[in-house]
C-alpha cells in the first residue's frame, strides 16, 4: 500500500469520527456507533482509493455523512411553530438537566449591611 492510500483512509477515518459522535450524544448503543463507523469508513475509504465505484457511492456516502445532523421531529415543530419540547436527562454538553439555583456566598459580616 502507498503512503497516499494509508493517509487518506486515515483522514476519512477521522472525518467519520464527527457524525459518529453526534450519534453517541444521541444516545446510539455502542454495537450501533461500531457498525456505522466501520460501514461509513469502508464506504468513505473506498471512494477515495478506488475512482471507478465513486460514482455510486457518493450519494450513499453523502447520506451516510449528513443524516446524524437532520432532526426530523425538530424540524417539523419548527416549521409548525410549536415551542420545543424539553429534554430529558443532562445536557449533551455534561451539565446538568436543570440550572441550580445560585448558592449565596456572600461572607455573613456583608450582609448585614
Amino acid at each position: 500500500m502507498s503512503w497516499t492510500t494509508i493517509l487518506l483512509a486515515g483522514l476519512v477515518a477521522l472525518l467519520v469520527l464527527i457524525p459518529t459522535r453526534r450519534l453517541q450524544l444521541a444516545g446510539w448503543r455502542r454495537e450501533s456507533l461500531t457498525t456505522y463507523y466501520l460501514a461509513v469508513w469502508l464506504l468513505g475509504s473506498a471512494v477515495a482509493a478506488v475512482p471507478g465505484p465513486a460514482r455510486f457511492l457518493v450519494p450513499f456516502l453523502i447520506v451516510a455523512y449528513i443524516a446524524p445532523f437532520v432532526t426530523v421531529r425538530d424540524g417539523i415543530d419548527r416549521l409548525l411553530g410549536r415551542p420545543p419540547r424539553p429534554r430529558p436527562g443532562p445536557d449533551p454538553v455534561g451539565g446538568p438537566a436543570e440550572p441550580r439555583p445560585m448558592k449565596d456566598v456572600t461572607p455573613p459580616e456583608s450582609r448585614d449591611r
